[in-house]
């Protein structure tokens, strides 16, 4: 039992760990998109 416990444990900070870095890159593509707009407007 111990095992399959600290198998779930690693895969939700895998999990964890992906979806931060998936915001992060959503966070990069908004500000990318806003500083192109503001480009493009000058």
């Amino acid at each position: 039992m111990p095992k399959s416990l600290a198998l779930l444990i690693g895969s939700l900070l895998l999990t964890a760990l992906a979806a931060c870095n998936t915001v992060q890159g959503v966070g990069r593509d908004i500000e990318s998109v806003g500083r192109a707009g503001k480009d493009a407007m000058h």
